[in-house]
């Protein structure tokens, strides 16, 4: 099964493009799914059909849906919820307020991502197209899972046990309920799920396309965004340019428009190397229904397939060497002094500008100690070395 992210910043037509992919997709025999985890669906607007909480075949093969945020919420929330409302009921809280406090910031595109997961496992698709939020939401909701999975390994158990074994103490102490098992079942069960989305997403039939506008702002965003995915293990297989002017028959200020564009466009060939550019041209009207966005992707796509799986290893690996071993981590435009790095335990913290990931070393890693660390063509490279015994240290 085949799995496409696409995001971009706000604005730069990535639900286009995604619907149309999913078109072109539905078209050549795929059964193809597109759903959306952006909270402003756009999908049904694309296609020009109703669009239900529940997949909505709008084409031959193609299916879309704009996930139903309350219904999943409640399904996957409620002993969670019903815990944190029977503490601020007890704190005196309007119900209504204390209702709209129990619903988690980013509940919908969580949400989306555990649909996702429903449908991969169902063996009914052959291809899921997923129209993301724009990036700075999407970068949060994929840090998500790794961030939860932390938590889960290292502070979870410990609170676990020392609420079961003070529970009665402290219902009394505190006058606040302390949370069944039930809860702390509910937030293993909601963990595990998002650790299983991460696993796909992050596997070798998913990845990430970016969308951008051969503007300078746009750009610089893209760019940030192929360092973070990367830095969080995800592949990113190419970028389309959207709304690029067409230079034939240009007027005097679509003339300096095209040649503006040019400029940017340069720069998105240097910024992305290596990576497919495809080109999305400005039309006089927009695309609305499956046969105009399928042409869409026709156009964009041209003779590559667009559903070809990601090449490489992927960001993330480890090569064996005669001494240890060297972690390699694909952070595309950052210099050793972007990164802050440090080793915690059995964790290394990577840090690039505002993002940090948590890595959790693989046992035969953990027993290694960090011998040096830099930045090479895109890569971080970190070197781990076997202990040196005391007395060859002497």
């Amino acid at each position: 099964m085949r799995i496409l992210l696409f995001t971009g910043k706000g604005g730069v037509g990535k639900s286009t493009v995604a619907a149309g992919t999913a078109a072109l997709a539905a078209a050549g025999g795929q059964r193809t799914l597109v759903l959306s985890t952006d909270a402003a669906h756009s999908l049904a607007d694309a296609y020009g059909v109703a669009v239900g909480a529940e997949p909505t075949e709008v084409a031959d093969g193609l299916h879309v849906q704009q996930v139903d945020a309350q219904l999943r919420f409640q399904q996957s929330w409620a002993e969670i919820q019903g815990y944190l409302l029977s503490v601020l009921d007890v704190a005196g809280l309007d119900p209504v307020a204390a209702e709209e406090l129990t619903v988690i910031p980013g509940a919908e595109e969580v949400l989306a991502l555990l649909e996702l997961r429903l449908h991969a496992r169902s063996g009914d698709w052959d291809v899921i197209v997923v129209d993301c939020a724009p990036t700075a939401e999407t970068l949060r909701l994929l840090a998500l899972p790794e961030a939860l999975g932390w938590y889960m390994q290292r502070v979870f158990p410990a609170e676990r046990r020392i609420v079961k074994a003070l529970r009665p103490v402290l219902n009394r102490a505190a006058g606040v309920p302390m949370p069944g098992d039930s809860v702390f079942d509910a937030v293993e069960r909601l963990h595990a799920e998002l650790d299983e989305v991460r696993e796909l997403l992050t596997g070798p039939g998913a990845s990430v396309r970016l969308v951008l506008t051969p503007e300078s702002i746009v750009l610089a965003e893209a760019r940030r965004s192929y360092t973070t995915l990367s830095l969080y293990g995800y592949r990113v297989d190419g970028v389309v340019a959207n709304r690029v002017f067409p230079a034939d028959g240009a007027d005097d200020w679509r003339a300096g428009w095209v040649l503006a564009q040019d400029d940017v466009l340069e720069q998105v060939e240097q910024s992305f190397h290596g990576l497919p550019i495809w080109r999305s041209v400005y039309r006089p009207r927009e695309p609305v229904g499956v046969e105009a966005l399928a042409g869409l992707a026709r156009e964009v796509y041209g003779d590559s397939d667009p559903l070809a799986p990601p090449e490489g290893d992927g960001p993330f690996r480890v090569r064996r060497t005669s001494t240890g071993a060297v972690l390699h981590l694909a952070l595309p435009h950052v210099t050793r002094a972007d990164v802050d790095l440090a080793r915690n335990g059995d964790d290394l913290v990577v840090t690039v500008g505002s993002y940090r990931r948590v890595l959790t070393l693989p046992s035969g890693l953990a027993r290694l100690r960090v011998a040096g660390a830099r930045v090479e063509t895109g890569e971080l490279l970190v070197r781990f070395r076997e202990e040196t015994p005391e007395k060859e240290r002497a």
